[in-house]
């Protein structure tokens, strides 16, 4: 009995750390209109997703440790979350990324020196604007709040949102699969109208942001 019990008390002081460690993200919906929340990881591959009318928020906790975050808004769904205008994952409770365009919060947790590194990112496009601010730790927030709807290009427009040139075009110009690349004038439009969010997928230096580990956070669409 005694080493039962023992074995027992050993396991849950395992997992305090990492209940301690874990990330509460509120997700908040000021825009005027209703959006279908969803966040994915693929460290763990895991997600889920809810409907938020205006002014509506949502809490879900992170693990520490999770990498390839997302947070983002669908829009134009139907009742049920699928058949989303943008950010569609073909499921209310997303278990993947949803497609382009749509504006990203991006999160890695716990990871070198037990930092947080986050983003906003505009690779896949944007459809909302975002807010992506700590409420504890005292780093700085990030934010792309942008018309870059209504004044997205003519080749990149989309139903409700403005497309990245990756998924217009596909080449490795914009798409940078096969080494390296740089700013073209389609990122360069993302990039002047919100200068702290990924405009192409090698925009690192100016576009990363560290928190230390176990910080929280909010993510407000429409700020």
């Amino acid at each position: 009995m005694a080493t039962s019990i023992n074995a027992l008390l050993c396991f849950f002081l395992f997992l305090l750390p990492l209940s301690a460690n874990a990330a509460t993200f509120q997700i908040v919906n000021s825009c005027s209109f209703t959006v279908w929340a969803a966040w994915a990881t693929t460290g763990p591959q895991t997600g889920s997703g809810n409907q938020l009318n205006p002014g509506q928020s949502w809490t879900i906790n992170i693990n520490a440790g999770s990498t390839g975050g997302r947070i983002w808004a669908r829009t134009g769904c139907s009742s049920d979350g699928r058949g989303c205008q943008t950010g569609d994952c073909g499921m209310l409770q997303c278990q993947g990324y949803g497609r382009a365009p749509n504006t990203l919060a991006e999160f890695s947790l716990n990871q070198f020196n037990n930092l947080d590194f986050i983003d906003i990112s505009n690779v896949a496009g944007y459809n909302v604007g975002i807010d992506f601010s700590p409420t504890t730790g005292g780093c700085r927030g990030i934010r792309c709040a942008a018309n870059i709807v209504g004044e997205c290009p003519a080749q990149l427009r989309a139903p409700g949102g403005c497309n990245d040139p990756c998924t217009v075009f596909g080449t490795q110009q914009y798409c940078c699969n096969n080494g390296p690349c740089g700013p073209t004038d389609f990122s360069r439009f993302f990039k002047t109208r919100c200068p702290d969010a990924y405009s192409y997928p090698q925009d690192d230096q100016t576009s990363t942001f560290t928190c230390p580990g176990g910080t929280n956070y909010r993510v407000t669409f429409c700020p």
